[in-house]
């Protein structure tokens, strides 16, 4: 069978169209390949390869010239063949709703993949495992799925005019988008719309999921991100109304932020992370709250967690714990509510519901820098920057690495370094690198190398996280720690409550 009538077999089999749309279907694909593709064999058989080989036809015939961008823009608009339009997409996800809310997020989460929005083949590439440490296992992805520019193209978008449509890669102006070279096609991409405190909101998928069902709730207006009451309102309507799923939020400020600070939104999907399954190592309940079981993370950053029934009680004290730790300072531990009129304090916060309760994760940000540490005081120091650079966002203070794609190979470089089949390591790794050498001195065995480097990498981003940790994992630490939650206002008789593991 030749390619497109093999792909147009596919479309019809996967979508609304019919036998009787077969040469409407054929003449759509050959108006975006070229006619030249019509005498094209192949002996594939699934989907998305049969887009792919389309895309690579359409380079050879120069239908579109040879770019990433173009590639993109073509394959997105193939696969909008076997995707529903938005009104029908909402459509079937609501009536489904009304019966099932799991299985209508089922179904829209394998239309995404189904229609290649979720890049399934992509994300297959990152290399993820799992790390030991002293606060449970932390999860490593070296991120492989995003592909990078090449120069010419990277070139290309300097040049590109400005546009302000779509203003950011989160408004719901994505949904069709046809793509250009410094903005991504989304042709095949679909927004369920849902109602939340009298706005709209949108729901997608991450095209590039770094987790399981990894999902976006956007605000339906372009708005920049605030974390405020507003914040842990919409969290916990969120796991209220996609059942089975977490939903966090970046913090708003430069340095302890996410990447996109300038379009309100949340994470969220089906995802049980590291620091969900720490234990409270101390647990008290705040005066006024006596139903809301509260207690501090056992975790390397400074996290509260508040369980409760009851949705209103836990966001007037996530509220309270806001507004006081945005104006809290205790010097003695370098913590600033504020310097020069810049404010450094803000919270990361995770929803979820666990055991039928309502579950809040209240993360403390401090955003200072000094000559000392100019990227950030609770950011990545120096010497862990090698391996860890940018922001501690949502999904790394929740025990997730997001690393480099340059890891990769600077990982097997070192390993060859320890085993001494190479002598040349990044100028940024050398220290860690004869480290590890000093430490297996006698190691000759490549692959054994390979799983050395690589816990170590775990063990430097257990560090990552101490460093953007408020207060430390110290007996000075957590005693100002202790302070801060007493200054909220706690019940005296259980101020120093410890914790058997919950």
């Amino acid at each position: 069978m030749t390619l497109v009538d093999k792909f147009v077999t596919h479309v019809i089999s996967e979508s609304s169209f019919e036998e009787m749309d077969r040469i409407y279907l054929t003449n759509r694909v050959l108006a975006r390949v070229g006619d030249g593709v019509l005498e094209v064999e192949t002996n594939l058989d699934k989907l998305i390869d049969l887009k792919d080989q389309l895309v690579e036809e359409a380079v050879r015939l120069e239908t579109i010239e040879d770019s990433q961008t173009a590639r993109e823009i073509l394959g997105a608009e193939l696969m909008d063949l076997v995707t529903p339009c938005p009104s029908q997409v909402n459509r079937d996800f609501w009536a489904t709703y009304a019966r099932s809310p799991e299985q209508a997020i089922a179904d829209f989460y394998q239309l995404s993949q189904k229609n290649d929005y979720i890049k399934l083949k992509a994300i297959a590439k990152n290399i993820a495992y799992r790390v030991p440490s002293d606060y449970g296992e932390l999860e490593i992805t070296i991120n492989l799925s995003k592909p990078e520019k090449d120069p010419k193209e990277i070139a290309a978008a300097k040049l590109v005019q400005a546009s302000n449509y779509p203003q950011c890669q989160l408004c719901l102006e994505n949904e069709g988008y046809h793509g250009r070279v410094n903005h991504p096609a989304r042709s095949n991409h679909r927004i369920i719309r849902f109602e939340m405190a009298g706005q709209e909101w949108g729901f997608q998928y991450s095209p590039y999921a770094y987790f399981n069902e990894h999902c976006i709730f956007l605000d339906g207006q372009h708005r920049p991100m605030a974390i405020s009451r507003q914040s842990f309102e919409r969290l916990l309507a969120i796991v209220e109304q996609f059942p089975g799923y977490f939903a966090g939020s970046n913090a708003d400020l430069p340095i302890v932020g996410g990447s996109i600070l300038t379009h309100d939104h949340y994470q969220g999907g089906r995802h049980i992370f590291p620091m969900e399954l720490a234990p409270l190592q101390k647990t008290f309940s705040f005066a006024g709250f006596e139903q809301v079981k509260a207690g501090i993370v056992k975790w390397p950053m400074s996290v509260l967690r508040l369980t409760s029934d009851s949705k209103e009680d836990l966001i007037n004290l996530a509220d309270k714990i806001l507004r006081e730790w945005r104006q809290y300072s205790d010097p003695s531990v370098q913590v600033l509510a504020e310097s020069n009129g810049t404010p450094h304090h803000t919270i990361t916060p995770i929803a979820r519901k666990r055991d039928g309760q309502f579950e809040l994760d209240l993360v403390l940000r401090d955003n200072q820098t000094s000559v000392e540490h100019p990227y950030g005081i609770y950011h990545p120091h120096k010497d862990v920057q090698h391996i860890k650079k940018e922001n501690i966002g949502l999904i790394e203070v929740m025990g997730l690495a997001i690393l480099p794609p340059r890891l990769k190979e600077e990982v097997e470089q070192v390993a060859s370094y320890i085993v001494g089949e190479g002598d040349t390591v990044a100028d940024y790794h050398q220290e860690w690198a004869d480290q590890l050498k000093a430490q297996h001195s006698d190691l000759t065995d490549k692959e054994k190398a390979l799983e050395i480097v690589k816990d170590s990498v775990g063990a430097i981003f257990a560090h990552v996280l101490e460093d953007a940790g408020v207060y430390k994992q110290t007996e000075q630490g957590q005693a100002a720690f202790m302070r801060f939650v007493e200054q909220v206002g706690i019940l005296p008789d259980q101020e120093l409550s410890p914790c058997t593991v919950l």
